[in-house]
């Protein structure tokens, strides 16, 4: 999202957070309303609206960390639907006051608002994804449209925009500091961005868009929920399961028994075309069947989402149109740092041929590979993760079965990833048994500063489970502000295979990396030193956002951490050099195949959202084809990284013309890890200048200014390329 799934409040629902598929992205707005009713009335709340529901007052736990407790799932909906209803009461107020507008009676005013309808809806969005069930299911699809009806109520009122602009037109000669500067025009573009500035007949339209695309933007995501448990692979022969060690066995038997389907085996699906299990099983007609359950997911039957993508491009062409811009990726990007869709496709477009290139010698060791083997069949995409592990361990004499055993999953968690932010920002995390969580597998920690400080909560939810969509993201219960005196309440989430009961759970290399990336997000949130709301943490560009947990992952890798967590789970002995030598070694192992997944994938994305309005699209295969196929992309073994139909950061909102922003964010952070690298690595004074300039300030400042701020300079393409393995660095 990060991630990156439906509505986190309307006092910050406009403004989008952050992360890998992490964050909640704000509802599109309805129609429901006419465009002067910034108060209108919705239906009133349900009589359970009691004073026995927990979210109606503030939590009295530390930093109003969420009384998990107590909440039940019927409290969400009449607590939000009264949240509405308090928070358009609250804006009628601000929008209707006969006093000239001033920052502090509008501005300030509107940040101050909202406080029931952010803390439901912000626990409500946070579960849906997480922990979710079928009646969480029901209340998203009953209340997102509600939202997005209500944010239209507030952006498209004429009088509190009238109150905005006066403010705004005047802002130079009111003495404003940095930061409210900053908020004052962070906050016109907001409202002009969502259509303030059309006519009636124009507002109606927006309403009308923003509610479709609402409801189908939630349907997706609800079809690709569904698509999840339902595509899983049943095994009923042990035999098919070879390459799988024990343990995995062992937990595919687990999960199959409390799927109902005791004696047999599951494979489960996750998020990307990818799969795990393609790396090792040797059956390749189970291969075959893993890979077409992934990526023909959201292709027929109720949950087939293709109508659903082929509209939700032509409602964002034509919501575009109407606020002034050539196409969505033109809206999508005007305020990002890449500015406008040629920047990013002259980036992807300039690294196409070489990436390709680079692919094709990757397939043709591969092709050999099978042939050494005794394979006579062509390379399918359902081969290729097989025999890549296959030439690895030639080329590099590595085996990932032998590397598993020194990434045991505490371990990575606290003497990986907590020892390093130790070591960079001081920081230390401390166990809460004592706060309520809404799962048992998820961990709350307090974080304290250097100086005993305690800064944070922070939720630790890193396993698989039913109920809890792909991928991995960070999200916040709770945003800083020192406006409402309010602390991070920060979550991160992943989707770790467990290991069987009684065991260890021991983890990829991919999962370390990912691990230091979430809470690079979470340091984000945690570090935030903001006056308001809007402004704080993970509220910047898409394509700044992923910078600062990139930058994290780098660390995984350094001689003095994983020197720390290596260790083998049953003897604590470190992980031999000569393993650790070839571990680093083959870093850049299959990076044709990474890079050109990703690449396609954030072009398609590109193209989807590239569409001019009035476009009807009626075959999204063959868009997507056509799409591959224009940037010369177009090999048939390395497929997206998502295709259309489960493409969640494209469709699913929040990374609509937005996927590129991994990539763009990677040139930041391999520019930034190298520097600070320069400056004597890993140390407080480093981490001190990363915290000071780049995560405490979230959108109170341009983000190039930002990053300048910490760099001295504007970043370059040099350590991108050697992070991949595509440049020697120069001593």
């Amino acid at each position: 999202m990060k991630k990156t799934l439906v509505a986190t409040t309307v006092a910050t629902v406009l403004a989008l957070s952050a992360c890998t598929d992490n964050k909640p992205a704000a509802p599109e707005q309805s129609a429901a309303a006419p465009a002067d009713a910034a108060a209108a009335k919705t239906e009133p709340a349900p009589a359970a609206v009691t004073a026995e529901n927990p979210l109606l007052k503030r939590s009295s736990l530390q930093y109003q960390a969420p009384e998990f407790d107590k909440i039940k799932t019927e409290h969400f909906l009449p607590a939000m639907l009264q949240g509405i209803e308090e928070h358009a009461k609250e804006i009628e107020a601000i929008a209707n006051n006969t006093e000239a507008a001033t920052f502090e009676n509008t501005i300030v005013a509107m940040e101050k608002t909202g406080d029931l309808l952010g803390r439901s809806s912000g626990i409500f969005f946070n579960l849906s994804g997480s922990n979710s069930n079928a009646e969480i299911l029901k209340i998203q699809a009953e209340i997102s449209p509600k939202l997005a009806a209500h944010s239209d109520n507030i952006n498209l009122n004429p009088t509190l925009f009238a109150r905005v602009k006066a403010i705004y037109d005047n802002r130079a000669s009111l003495n404003l500091d940095p930061e409210s500067l900053r908020l004052t025009e962070v906050t016109y573009e907001r409202f002009v961005r969502a259509g303030a500035q059309l006519n009636d007949e124009q507002k109606t339209q927006i309403r009308a868009l923003n509610e479709e695309s609402s409801k189908l933007t939630t349907k997706f995501s609800q079809n690709l929920l569904q698509i999840t448990k339902d595509i899983a692979i049943f095994v009923d022969d042990k035999a098919k399961l070879a390459g799988f060690s024990e343990a995995e066995i062992a937990a595919a038997a687990e999960g199959a028994k409390a799927k109902g389907q005791d004696g047999k085996y599951v494979i489960e699906i996750t998020n990307t075309t990818r799969q795990p299990a393609l790396a090792q099983l040797e059956n390749r007609e189970l291969r075959q069947q893993i890979w077409e359950a992934s990526a023909y997911r959201g292709t027929k039957g109720e949950t087939d989402n293709r109508p659903i993508v082929a509209r939700l491009a032509e409602i964002r062409a034509e919501r575009a149109k109407l606020l002034g811009f050539d196409t969505h990726a033109h809206f999508s990007l005007d305020q990002s740092m890449a500015k406008n869709p040629k920047a990013v496709m002259d980036m992807l477009g300039s690294m196409a041929p070489t990436v390709v290139e680079n692919t094709k010698k990757e397939a043709a060791a591969i092709q050999d590979m099978i042939k050494q083997t005794g394979g006579t069949f062509e390379l399918q995409p359902w081969d290729w993760e097989f025999y890549a592990e296959k030439v690895r361990k030639a080329k590099y004499d590595l085996d990932e079965n032998e590397v598993k055993p020194y990434f045991e999953f505490n371990r990575v968690l606290h003497d990986g990833v907590f020892y390093t932010m130790n070591k960079l920002f001081g920081i230390s995390f401390k166990k809460r048994p004592d706060l309520p969580v809404y799962h048992p597998d998820v961990e709350a920690y307090e974080v304290f500063d250097a100086d005993g400080t305690s800064l944070a909560i922070f939720y630790a939810d890193y396993f698989a489970r039913e109920g809890k969509r792909g991928g991995a993201w960070m999200s916040s219960f709770v945003e800083q502000s020192e406006l409402l005196n309010d602390k991070p309440v920060v979550v991160n989430v992943m989707n770790i295979p467990k290991g069987p009961a009684g065991e260890p759970t021991l983890v990829s290399y991919d999962n370390v990396t990912t691990i230091f990336h979430e809470l690079g997000h979470g340091l984000h949130g945690i570090f935030s030193k903001v006056k308001y709301p809007t402004l704080a943490g993970t509220s910047v560009s898409r394509d700044f956002v992923e910078f600062p947990s990139t930058f994290q992952e780098d660390w995984a890798a350094h001689p003095d951490v994983i020197g720390n967590y290596a260790k083998h789970y049953k003897t604590g002995e470190a992980i031999p050099a000569e393993l650790l030598a070839k571990i680093m070694k083959s870093r850049s192992f299959n990076q044709g195949f990474d890079t050109l997944e990703y690449m396609a994938a954030a072009l398609v994305d590109m193209e989807w959202h590239s569409i001019p309005a009035g476009t009807k699209i009626a075959d999204v295969e063959k868009f997507e084809a056509d799409a591959l196929k224009k940037h010369g992309v177009d090999l048939a073994v390395v497929p997206p990284r998502y295709k259309s139909t489960y493409f969640s950061h494209s469709m699913g909102g929040g990374y609509s013309a937005g996927y590129y922003a991994y990539m763009w964010s990677e040139i930041l952070a391999a520019d930034a890890f190298a520097f600070v690298q320069q400056q004597g690595g890993l140390k407080l004074e480093n981490g001190a200048n990363f915290r000071k300039n780049i995560l405490s300030v979230g959108n109170t400042k341009d983000p190039m200014e930002a990053y300048k701020a910490f760099r001295g300079k504007e970043p370059t393409t040099d350590g991108l390329l050697i992070r991949r393995g595509l440049k020697t660095a120069v001593n």
